[in-house]
């Protein structure tokens, strides 16, 4: 025992497997300050923990070891039958098949909506519950999950780590991106079901889809008269700047 060290008895009734003359018997169990057992911290204190030459994590498994050094080597030994692509874990190429499958085993108790992956509910929960742990630790936002907290911080560092490999434009989010590259291909997946005419961009459709429906969102501030597009809106302010020169 250490000096100093403050112990605490906690004493817990438990029912044994045998009985004992049909009573109970009465165990005791030593804790110190901190709430762990005696005989466990001695069981952790003799655990044995394998770490990783490359980067120094330590785990409680070797195999768990095994599989992280994959990481660094990039091999990954499990290759789906279907559509070809490797993983470095089973569980992994077992979460992909259902893609294939269509398999979905978990599904929301309040909407019904169902997923394949456990961690895709957990998150789509948090729409229900409006439950949002993940925080910016320089302007407060929240998010509900934590991707969406690592592309938010880019506003606020200016990093851009997409870039498009034939004019070099850099972009914060990988969807800007694939977005982007369409304008190179010219590549126009959304296409107007009033005109047929088609669209690069799924907001461009949407703000050409307002001619049809006679929408016309964007005001002038100083004559109010209104526009379905804002570029339309922008070129009708300069004759208002040229008024006033």
């Amino acid at each position: 025992m250490l000096y100093g060290q403050k112990i605490e008895f906690k004493y817990k009734k438990m029912h044994s497997k045998q009985e004992d003359n049909g009573k109970n018997k009465l165990h005791h169990e030593i804790f110190s300050s901190d709430g762990l057992a005696s005989k466990e911290k001695s069981i952790l204190s003799k655990k044995k923990w394998f770490h990783c030459e490359i980067c120094g994590k330590t785990f409680s498994r070797n195999n768990d070891l095994f599989k992280h050094v994959r990481v660094h080597t990039g091999e990954k030994p499990y290759p789906c039958e279907i559509c070809g692509k490797n993983f470095s874990v089973n569980s992994s190429l077992f979460r992909h098949r259902r893609i294939h499958t269509g398999e979905k085993p978990y599904f929301c108790d309040i909407c019904g909506k169902t997923f394949s992956q456990n961690i895709h509910l957990v998150r789509h929960k948090r729409i229900h519950t409006h439950e949002k742990p993940y925080q910016c630790e320089i302007c407060g936002k929240s998010f509900s999950v934590d991707n969406s907290l690592s592309r938010h911080r880019r506003i606020h560092t200016g990093e851009k780590p997409y870039f498009c490999e034939i004019c070099d434009k850099t972009f914060s989010q990988n969807g800007h991106l694939t977005r982007h590259r369409k304008m190179h291909a010219g590549v126009k997946s959304f296409s107007c079901k009033d005109c047929s005419k088609v669209f690069s961009r799924k907001s461009s459709l949407i703000e050409h889809r307002w001619i049809h429906i006679n929408n016309k969102p964007y005001q002038c501030q100083i004559c109010d008269k209104t526009f379905s597009h804002k570029n339309v809106l922008a070129f009708h302010e300069r004759i208002h700047d040229e008024d006033k020169l």
